[in-house]
């Protein structure tokens, strides 16, 4: 009796001891490895700052690994492609930048809950955003009319001094004398009526003085509507104020990216470029007339490098959310979702929130 029992107890031990070992097998994955992400540099979610790995995703997740009892282990790859490429072939546990949330790439990944609410943006450059009436002030048609009137006005003057040289003091100049103050007397007559004390004792200069102020009546209104409406088309022509405005414009974004998508279904021709760097470099050297993205990275990107030289235009369009990836079926997944659920209660996601992005609500 007493062996039967002892077998039984070596069995029942034995049993648990299997269960034991399959659950540590289990579970040891996620609560003994370090855990390995994946990035890209897209400033201020994820780059290197004096030589540290530094960004909002990137102290996201290690708030998220000290939750979770694990150490961090940082790749940064050269493209957004690289890093795909190493979570879906499981090189990496988890990618971590500016990543969207679709359906297509759901196909491929596991995401974690959302990160950051985010949305596309235009940047121009800031001589093309709501160009103002001063700048269109400067354009070429609006410069010849002015140089026309004043041209014409020089006319008119030097010839009323002709007929009236002799005839008055005023006008008693010679020829190389005579240039200011006949454009003087022909712009007063022509916006204030002239001068009484000054008017035309010539037959010939009285006739030109009548002509010139009935001419005056039809063309001051004539130039003031030209020059108003020349003013209103190179403001309009001039600016970049929304998506509608980027037709035969050079525009740039980032090559497979949701900005990309998002042009492609409107017609919209645009540079593709790799990496961040590479575009916001083009930008910067003015290949670009625009620069369609993610907006927090070309608000990180106008308030930093491009301050002076990069407006963002319109408000922030087509919503998305950000989230971490990780390969499909990963034991990480909802680990990283419990301690974001954590992180969210105990303030910390609001501190890195304020730290990065000067606000604690997104």
């Amino acid at each position: 009796m007493r062996c039967h029992i002892g077998g039984f107890m070596r069995l029942k031990l034995g049993f648990f001891a299997m269960i034991w070992t399959w659950a540590f097998a289990a579970l040891f994955p996620v609560f003994a490895q370090d855990i390995t992400v994946s990035t890209v540099t897209r400033p201020p979610f994820s780059m290197m700052v004096d030589g540290q790995e530094s960004g909002f995703s990137i102290d996201l997740i290690r708030a998220i690994a000290e939750d979770l009892g694990r150490d961090v282990t940082i790749a940064r790859e050269a493209t957004f492609a690289d890093m795909l490429d190493s979570v879906e072939s499981t090189q990496a546990d988890i990618g971590a930048a500016n990543i969207s949330i679709t359906a297509t790439r759901e196909q491929m990944f596991d995401f974690s809950q959302p990160i950051f609410l985010s949305g596309l943006q235009i940047m121009v450059q800031s001589d093309l955003s709501n160009t103002s009436a001063l700048r269109a002030l400067w354009s070429r048609d609006v410069l010849l009319m002015i140089v026309v009137a004043f041209a014409a006005l020089l006319a008119a003057g030097m010839l009323m001094w002709r007929f009236e040289r002799k005839a008055q003091s005023y006008f008693d100049l010679k020829a190389k004398e005579a240039g200011f103050p006949a454009f003087w007397w022909a712009l007063n007559l022509v916006v204030n009526g002239g001068f009484e004390e000054r008017a035309p004792r010539t037959a010939a200069g009285r006739v030109l003085g009548v002509m010139l102020v009935i001419f005056s009546l039809f063309f001051v209104s004539i130039f003031v509507a030209n020059i108003t409406a020349m003013m209103t088309v190179s403001a309009i022509e001039g600016s970049i104020n929304s998506v509608q405005d980027l037709e035969g414009r050079s525009v740039g974004t980032i090559g497979q990216s949701t900005a990309a998508g998002y042009l492609d279904a409107r017609e919209v021709d645009y540079a593709s470029f790799d990496t961040s760097e590479s575009l916001l470099a083009a930008f910067g050297a003015k290949q670009l007339d625009a620069v369609v993205f993610d907006a927090p990275i070309l608000a990180y990107y106008a308030n930093t490098e491009g301050r002076g030289t990069a407006t963002l235009v319109g408000s922030a369009f087509k919503s998305e959310n950000y989230g971490f990836i990780l390969p499909t079926g990963s034991a990480l997944r909802e680990p990283i979702n419990q301690s974001l659920l954590r992180l969210r209660e105990d303030g910390t996601y609001d501190t890195l929130l304020r730290k990065w992005f000067g606000r604690s609500t997104n």
